[in-house]
């Protein structure tokens, strides 16, 4: 038992960089094209996506079923795991309980996410033209902008605080200089990615996916 719990917990660690945290990165330079060059820039890097040979392999193996796995088996350590005050100083401490909380968070938020998206687009109430569009919907609303800054952050938070966990976990860092750089390097990726992802949900509250969305409602009308 002892010996699938180490297992299981390393293949935990090991896809929550890799593919996921890949994946994070992936999709936070994808949107921010959205702030950096408009509707237009991210029409292109979302085609640019889905032109990738067998996407579809590469959406299952890759992200879905990394994801099912990381979350579920997340879910379950979080609920197993117990305080652990006096093991580490309080900012670990603090870092380890945020893990847990900000892993529960971004489970919800990313299936919702990928069900007001992605799933939409299997289900053919949308296109991928139209994803543009979508996300001008859900970030021009101000509830919705914050539940997703709140997502995003946690999400970000847990990719970044991971990171340096895997680091420590998997004999990178060993010794306590090398754990202090790699932290620093790791709130490094925290704020640069988040600034990525919270300027793009900025961009999709604006006026240019606004016109956006309004120009291709009209085209749909004509049609």
């Amino acid at each position: 038992m002892k010996g699938n719990s180490y297992f299981s917990r390393k293949l935990h660690s090991l896809l929550g960089i890799i593919p996921l945290g890949g994946f994070i990165l992936v999709h936070a330079l994808t949107n921010y094209q959205a702030f950096e060059r408009g509707p237009e820039g991210f029409a292109n890097g979302v085609h640019t996506i889905n032109s990738l040979p067998v996407l579809p392999v590469l959406e299952i193996f890759g992200i879905y079923l990394p994801l099912l796995f990381h979350g579920i088996y997340g879910l379950y350590v979080a609920y197993q795991s117990n305080s652990n005050t006096g093991r580490f100083k309080y900012g670990r401490n603090w870092a380890f309980t945020a893990q847990r909380i900000t892993g529960v968070i971004t489970f919800v938020f990313v299936f919702w996410h990928v069900y007001q998206t992605r799933i939409q687009v299997y289900l053919g109430n949308i296109t991928h033209e139209e994803l543009g569009s979508t996300m001008h919907t859900i970030a021009s609303s101000p509830v919705m902008f914050v539940l997703y800054v709140i997502g995003v952050l946690s999400a970000v938070f847990h990719f970044s605080n991971g990171l340096w966990a895997f680091l420590v976990s998997w004999g990178i860092t060993v010794g306590p200089r090398a754990q202090r750089i790699s932290s620093y390097i790791c709130m490094g990726v925290f704020v640069l990615v988040s600034a990525l992802f919270i300027l793009s949900l900025v961009a999709f509250s604006g006026d240019e996916f606004k016109e956006a969305a309004n120009a291709a409602l009209t085209w749909t009308n004509i049609g």
